[in-house]
């Protein structure tokens, strides 16, 4: 699975888990619901860390607990145009 992926299903998840809506989850993690609205359809491929992190706050869970889920076990980065990194 690529990592875009895994991050979306995990962030599924802790809606779930946690019963929020994506508006509640950014309203408690201070971020604009466009962010995680945009990760879910898939309009952000590689969300930053620090939204990321947001989420995390929202979700009331660690870091390092968002990304000890099973889902992150064989991911995959997403192949990247070496002509994308300056030199």
């Amino acid at each position: 699975m690529l990592l875009p992926e895994a991050i979306k299903l995990r962030i599924i998840e802790l809606l779930d888990t946690n019963n929020l809506s994506a508006y509640k989850l950014s309203d408690k993690g201070g971020i604009s619901p466009f962010n995680i609205s945009d990760v879910l359809r898939g309009k952000v491929s590689e969300p930053t860390i620090s939204t990321i992190l947001h989420i995390c706050e929202g979700a009331n869970i660690t870091l390092k607990d968002f990304f000890d889920s099973k889902l992150f076990d064989e991911v995959e980065a997403v192949e990247r145009d070496k002509r994308d990194f300056k030199k």
